[in-house]
């Protein structure tokens, strides 16, 4: 499912630069390195008994004190939007995120994808900076 995340991502506005940043879902090595990391979380979608999204989160500790929750992946198969998926997901990581004691959550989501960006809202999600971009590659 990772794999199909990244496909979506590099084939959307904005995707490329997302995943040359690490913002992407992880590869399976990373993946399954997360699993045992305590500053890392990975959660399965669940609907009717069958995985249908994933959720990667980690808690950063730059050079703040207290860190900062990531939302490094969120992505629900397509045939199963819209019932809630992904919002259970988000609730499972940002719930993570508080035990972990981060002073709050960021999540990146890329131009024009309009569900991801209202689902962040309704979560209560609001845009802290905007970052603009000019490729130099051909």
């Amino acid at each position: 499912m990772a794999a199909d995340a990244r496909r979506a991502m590099d084939a959307a506005r904005g995707g490329r630069c997302a995943i040359e940043e690490g913002l992407g879902p992880p590869h399976d090595a990373a993946l399954r390195a997360m699993l045992d990391d305590r500053d890392a979380v990975v959660v399965a979608g669940v609907y009717e008994g069958v995985v249908v999204g994933i959720g990667v989160g980690v808690a950063r500790r730059g050079t703040a004190p207290v860190p900062t929750g990531q939302v490094r992946t969120l992505y629900v198969e397509p045939g199963a939007r819209g019932v809630g998926v992904g919002e259970a997901v988000l609730d499972a990581l940002v719930a993570w995120c508080a035990t972990r004691g981060c002073l709050g959550v960021d999540i990146t989501t890329l131009p024009g994808d309009r569900g991801t960006k209202s689902l962040l809202e309704r979560a209560g999600f609001a845009a802290r900076s905007v970052v603009m971009h000019r490729s130099l590659r051909a």
